[in-house]
């Protein structure tokens, strides 16, 4: 792929990093509204009995709360939105650079863009939207499913299937070990990010299952020295799982 074609697909990813920020206000948790008493006040309370003031509700962060913290990358521990536009170029301009002739290319672009969605919402409130997850595997099967058609190698849609089937599998046994602090959210990902992967062979795949847990572990280091989080502090997995993918997409 030419210089030009590649800069052009990593300023479609710039445009995807740019919209994300809105996309995913969509799946943030919404604010609930205060309870009021359905008691009226006594009309004429004794002045020697202290009448209590009413309990202060909790706080629910709201969606344009949480919204405002993925623009300014604020509290939530996510990305401004220029940092999340640099990122998108990169993560389109490196899949086009890296699988360049590939007839899958254009499923890998349209996972990467979800992809961005769902490690804002990850990291904004530790949370991977099922209709997210099922739209990125949709959009891989299908991405795989016409490629397997125009090459014809049946054998590398079934090495697909049997990807997305390895990965749920390895992560589903991880999740139900005592102490796991993966959810099934990072299991239903990792099974939809393993269709394509296994696509592209086994030594893909082996890397989309090994990258995000050596990613996450350097993070949680770093974040343990700096004194940032305490060791039972829940840290998102989501994005790990995603970085790691792309960079086996890379490197096969």
């Amino acid at each position: 792929m030419s210089a030009g074609a590649v800069t052009g697909v990593a300023l479609l990813g710039a445009l995807a990093g740019w919209l994300a920020v809105p996309l995913a206000g969509r799946y943030l948790p919404r604010a609930s509204t205060p309870a009021t008493s359905l008691v009226p006040p006594s009309p004429s309370p004794s002045p020697s009995v202290p009448v209590p003031s009413p309990s202060p509700s909790v706080p629910v962060p709201s969606s344009s709360a949480v919204g405002a913290a993925v623009r300014t990358g604020g509290p939530g521990r996510t990305p401004g939105r220029v940092t999340l536009t640099a990122v998108g170029a990169v993560v389109f301009g490196g899949l086009a650079a890296a699988r360049d002739g590939d007839p899958a290319l254009p499923a890998y672009l349209l996972v990467g863009a979800i992809g961005l969605v769902l490690a804002l919402v990850d990291l904004a409130c530790l949370r991977l939207p099922d209709p997210l997850v099922a739209l990125a595997a949709g959009c891989g099967a299908l991405g795989v499913f016409v490629a397997a058609l125009v090459t014809g190698a049946a054998g590398g849609l079934l090495a697909a299937l049997a990807g997305a089937a390895l990965s749920f599998g390895c992560y589903a046994l991880l999740a139900v070990l005592p102490g796991s602090r993966l959810g099934f959210g990072d299991v239903k990902l990792a099974a939809a990010l393993g269709l394509p992967l296994g696509w592209l062979g086994w030594s893909a795949l082996g890397l989309g299952l090994i990258l995000p847990h050596l990613l996450n572990g350097v993070v949680v280091l770093a974040l343990l020295a700096t004194r940032r989080v305490r060791r039972d502090t829940a840290l998102p997995f989501g994005p790990a799982i995603l970085v790691g993918a792309w960079l086996a997409v890379l490197l096969a």
